[in-house]
């Protein structure tokens, strides 16, 4: 993940889970990844229990302790879970009972809420699949996408000349963001704390994660393109920092 991001774990979080629109398999690791940004305090997952498709949610509900709330579907083809949600969600804002929340969803619904809440100066994040609108991912502090906590598989080879294309594209992408989130917050000696680079990059994209490249931590990524970047470590007061330095601003 990126270092640094989170400056206090004292922060309290809300969890709030669109059944219909999650994967119960995945519960645990979405409580740890809201778990680095406070202690989760509220536990709450939503939709129409007297369906088929809300079975596999039941035993991971005593495991981790959420709170089902009932839901019905009154007409045909309308999603009545968003809209419970968002109720929960605004009276949980005005009661100032959480300094966070997690919308955990693939749905796009939720992005005036998102908006909503950090208009009040609240974090969120989100939890969801890569086909989650980009609306949605860009109204929220932190994205998580579920493909990079949920267990690795094995891809078909695509055929060689594709395969290069399609890495190299990616990669040229890659550090070309790398390169914006460094000149948001290059010092004047041209380095870059590590930390605020990592804040920049989710401004540039909340939803950024070393994980979708292979990496579990943005200093192990950026360390990877050492034909761009320079890394150093400085022992100060405190724990050591990491610094970051362009070859093209040293150059």
């Amino acid at each position: 993940m990126i270092e640094n991001y989170n400056d206090s774990k004292e922060n309290r979080m809300a969890v709030l889970i669109d059944g219909e629109n999650a994967q119960p398999s995945l519960l645990g690791k979405m409580l740890a990844e809201t778990g680095k940004h406070g202690s989760v305090t509220v536990r709450r997952i939503y939709g129409d229990w007297t369906t088929s498709n809300m079975n596999g949610w039941k035993d991971a509900l005593h495991n981790y302790a959420i709170q089902p709330i009932q839901q019905f579907r009154y007409t045909v083809g309308k999603n009545a879970t968003d809209s419970a949600l968002i109720i929960d969600a605004m009276d949980i804002l005005h009661g100032k009972l959480v300094d966070g929340f997690c919308i955990v969803s693939s749905d796009s619904d939720y992005t005036r809420l998102a908006t909503r809440i950090r208009e009040e100066g609240i974090f969120v994040m989100g939890i969801g699949e890569k086909k989650t609108p980009k609306a949605f991912v860009n109204a929220c502090d932190v994205f998580i996408y579920t493909e990079n906590i949920s267990p690795r598989e094995i891809k078909p080879i695509l055929k060689e000349d594709n395969q290069k294309k399609k890495e190299n594209g990616k990669a040229l992408a890659l550090v070309q963001m790398l390169r914006e989130a460094f000149e948001m917050v290059v010092q004047e000696d041209g380095w870059a704390h590590l930390g605020s680079m990592g804040k920049a990059l989710l401004q540039l994209d909340p939803g950024f994660d070393p994980r979708t490249y292979g990496h579990k931590q943005l200093s192990q990524l950026i360390r990877a393109y050492s034909k761009h970047f320079v890394l150093k470590r400085i022992d100060e007061s405190g724990p050591s920092a990491v610094y970051v330095q362009s070859k093209e601003q040293g150059a």
